[in-house]
């Protein structure tokens, strides 16, 4: 099922209420989903690759803490910000100072990707550390989403609450 916007995000606490949230496509409500989003933010950096390795360490480790509480929300949310890791730094490697596309976002578009008609920007020389930290965030992120008890959990939750 699609990830739910509608839902009143300041007043839901999702560890008390699994059953609203909705696994969405990417990176879907990862700034949204209280109380991870505060548990994990303070937490995901990528400016370098040595603070993008602690990062994405100490990410991974939650995700791990997660799953072993059977707390499939807060381990999605985790693998959620390892792939924000990825993409966001990827986009400051391509793009100097991470703006993708020109001109502002629609207001009815805020918290939503891509590029709702706007133009891409053209694309600057890559920069070596945002890449590194790219792939750092890559290499957790792809070792999350194949994690076998991640893979059982989410197939449990999603049987469970047909998300």
């Amino acid at each position: 099922m699609p990830f739910d916007y509608t839902l009143d995000f300041h007043a839901t606490d999702f560890r008390q209420h699994p059953e609203l949230y909705r696994v969405g496509k990417g990176e879907q409500g990862v700034l949204l989903v209280e109380p991870y989003k505060s548990e994990i933010l303070p937490f995901w950096r990528f400016r370098t690759p040595e603070v993008a390795q602690e990062s994405s360490e100490k990410i991974y480790a939650l995700f791990e803490a997660y799953l072993k509480q059977h707390d499939f929300v807060g381990a999605d949310i985790a693998r959620k910000f390892l792939q924000m890791g990825f993409t966001r730094a990827r986009r400051y490697a391509n793009h100097k100072g991470g703006k993708k596309y020109d001109g502002p976002v629609p207001d009815d578009k805020k918290g939503q990707s891509g590029s709702h008609g706007r133009a891409e920007l053209p694309r600057t020389p890559e920069d070596p550390a945002k890449a590194e930290a790219a792939a750092i965030f890559k290499r957790c992120w792809d070792e999350a989403k194949h994690h076998p008890e991640y893979l059982r959990q989410r197939a449990e939750f999603e049987t469970q609450y047909g998300k």
